[in-house]
């Protein structure tokens, strides 16, 4: 039973590995491109909707009360 979870984890990491390394290299690839744009890699959208980072409510009171 435990040379099959031993082999199972062998066999998982070494996949997980070789994924790691294979999404790695298009991301290497990518941040050696000459062309950056001015807004430093954040995207500029035209939404006329607002963004809410913080609604008050009662739970977040008394959160912050209890984390001073």
């Amino acid at each position: 039973m435990k040379e099959e979870r031993r082999s199972f984890v062998k066999k998982t990491l070494g996949a997980s590995a070789l994924v790691a390394a294979g999404s790695a290299i298009p991301v290497m690839a990518n941040s050696t491109n000459s062309s950056v744009s001015s807004s430093n890699g954040v995207v500029v959208g035209k939404s006329p909707k607002k963004e809410i980072l913080y609604k008050e409510t009662a739970q977040w009171e008394a959160f912050y009360k209890a984390s001073y």
